[in-house]
């Protein structure tokens, strides 16, 4: 059957059919240049600016600031300019941008200026995201979900890869040699993207993009409402520890662990999309995203609580396996909610989260970073009770508008046939369908918003 339906897409003039694992490949390529090396790779190097650029820990989070800031122009420009997601030139000029901008960073000592480089490698590591991710799911639309989780792995792979290059140049070079190595990384991981389809055109919408008929009568205003709060406290939360973490860990430890942590970190969030997916089909979407949000509190507090390498580890490992999920998850469950424009409004929520993050915290950065990490946990853990609430009378039940017809044989098909929609029609009013779980992984606009990861 999946056979024929690819060759029925082929026909309908989406090209020819390729191997979906190039075209996984291919996005994880352009997924780690984008966001494990472009956007990530400055939380490894952070530390060598400080003990070899004379970089100040406010500067520092000025730096991520601007970059967040990028972030969020190119990720609202590829929401609002859908024909950007379509653009294979627009791809290929960012990975040129993103590379250029990692490679002029040892060139300056000027903080104005690394600051003006964060700001443009944060618009085009969005425009990245979003054009790769928005390919990856239309393409793979008829394929096993498992498929593009796999792909989102590609963050993980560029963190890890990006992770173990400073590490490695730590003992011997300094902070120039490290974003020189990034850049050549980038460029490395961009020659592999070249050749990434994107997005097709198609007439379809969809699910959280707009209010939907199927929803009709069933008002989903105050979960959205919870949702919206927990994912825009996320933002705030997590890229603390995103910017942070291994100044922190390195403030306890040799200076070895907390490149290797982030390696680990990066190691970690490589299965991370696929098994949260996996998890869906036991687990309503509410439900882990309460339980991923916990676990990243406690992973983010490890290193402030308690010293050691165990900790460290633990704490990479905690974070690693959840941020990502937590962005699948929380997009997902918009799309499910059929809110007007769930995914823009989320979208824009957890980018703001992002900005604020690194500016609430810097009043505390004089006494380290520890502080800053507990702060970072406790927002984690405010964005956790706002997800609880999610679980009380979450609307499991709601449907695409094509399941909402009564159960009656369609034309050409057997009678038999009749009583297994009914049974899926009914397991899907309790959460239990396994549709569910991989609903948000064919909307083209969950992939969109996800550019906020």
């Amino acid at each position: 059957m999946s056979v024929q339906l690819r060759r029925a897409s082929s026909a309908r003039g989406h090209g020819p059919i390729h191997s979906p694992w190039r075209h996984v490949v291919q996005a994880a390529a352009a997924l780690a240049a984008g966001m494990g090396v472009g956007r990530f790779v400055y939380t490894p190097i952070l530390p060598l600016m400080h003990t070899g650029a004379g970089l100040s820990a406010a500067a520092g989070a000025n730096l991520a600031t601007a970059n967040y800031v990028g972030y969020l122009v190119g990720a609202l420009a590829g929401i609002l300019l859908p024909a950007l997601v379509r653009s294979s030139v627009l791809l290929r000029t960012s990975l040129i941008v993103l590379t250029g901008t990692l490679a002029a960073m040892p060139a300056t000592h000027s903080t104005a200026v690394w600051m003006a480089l964060r700001l443009l490698a944060g618009a085009a590591s969005a425009l990245v995201f979003v054009i790769a991710v928005s390919s990856l799911l239309s393409h793979l639309r008829e394929h096993p979900a498992h498929l593009p989780g796999w792909a989102f792995g590609g963050v993980g792979a560029g963190i890890a890869l990006s992770g173990l290059l400073v590490l490695v140049l730590h003992s011997f070079a300094d902070w120039r040699a490290a974003w020189y190595a990034s850049a050549l990384l980038a460029g490395l991981l961009g020659a592999a993207a070249w050749n990434l389809r994107p997005e097709t055109a198609s007439p379809t919408t969809a699910d959280g993009g707009g209010a939907c008929p199927g929803a009709a009568g069933i008002r989903t205003h105050r979960w959205f409402t919870a949702l919206l709060l927990s994912y825009s406290l996320e933002g705030v939360g997590y890229i603390v520890a995103g910017t942070f973490l291994v100044s922190a860990i390195e403030q306890g430890s040799p200076s070895w662990v907390g490149s290797g942590a982030w390696v680990l970190v990066g190691l970690a969030a490589v299965p991370s999309s696929a098994l949260w997916a996996w998890l869906g089909r036991i687990w309503s979407r509410p439900d882990l995203l309460l339980a991923a949000l916990v676990i990243q509190a406690v992973g983010i507090a490890l290193p402030a609580l308690v010293g050691g390498v165990a900790s460290a580890l633990a704490s990479a490992v905690l974070f690693g396996a959840t941020f990502i999920g937590v962005s699948t998850l929380a997009l997902a469950t918009g799309s499910h909610l059929r809110f007007p424009r769930s995914v823009a409004l989320l979208t824009a929520g957890y980018s703001v989260g992002q900005i604020l993050g690194p500016l609430v915290v810097t009043p505390l950065l004089r006494h380290g970073y520890h502080q800053a990490l507990l702060l970072a946990a406790a927002v984690v853990l405010a964005s956790a009770l706002s997800a609880g609430l999610l679980r009380v009378g979450f609307p499991h039940h709601l449907t695409p508008p094509q399941q909402t017809s009564p159960a009656r044989p369609a034309a050409g098909e057997s009678s038999a046939h009749a009583p297994r929609r009914y049974w899926r029609r009914r397991r899907s009013r309790h959460g239990h369908s396994a549709g569910t779980a991989t609903r948000g992984w064919r909307s083209r606009r969950v992939c969109a918003g996800s550019c906020c990861t």
